[in-house]
């Protein structure tokens, strides 16, 4: 599930880069300055061309913030800190000493240089 999540996100992301691409804001020489050649400015316009783009900038930036959401919670193998037993410092402890072995009390006074 997660992989088909990834994809999907891929996916639109490059569409997303390629509907930015497209919009040319203020020289003309983007998707909306090159249609009036092709004789499609009867059909769209070229302000309905340059609507079209920014809506679907718009919505594709939305799909790929939730996508991205959703893709952190599927993760596999995601463990929780509410399900772990151990932090990592309590891996890392090293091993008790045996039960023979006590420690003493208090430390033994450091031996002073003669005079």
């Amino acid at each position: 599930m997660h992989v088909f999540i990834v994809i999907v996100g891929l996916l639109a992301s490059i569409l997303l880069i390629g509907s930015i691409l497209l919009q040319s804001p203020k020289s003309g020489s983007g998707l909306t300055g090159g249609m009036s050649s092709l004789g499609t400015v009867q059909t769209l316009g070229v302000r309905r061309t340059g609507d079209f783009l920014s809506k679907t900038t718009g919505m594709l930036a939305g799909f790929v913030m939730v996508i991205c959401f959703i893709a952190q919670f599927t993760l596999p193998g995601k463990k929780t800190a509410a399900t772990a037993t151990e932090s990592v410092l309590q891996k890392n402890l090293p091993a008790a000493p045996a039960q023979g072995k006590t420690l003493p009390a208090t430390p033994s006074r450091p031996v002073l240089p003669a005079k």
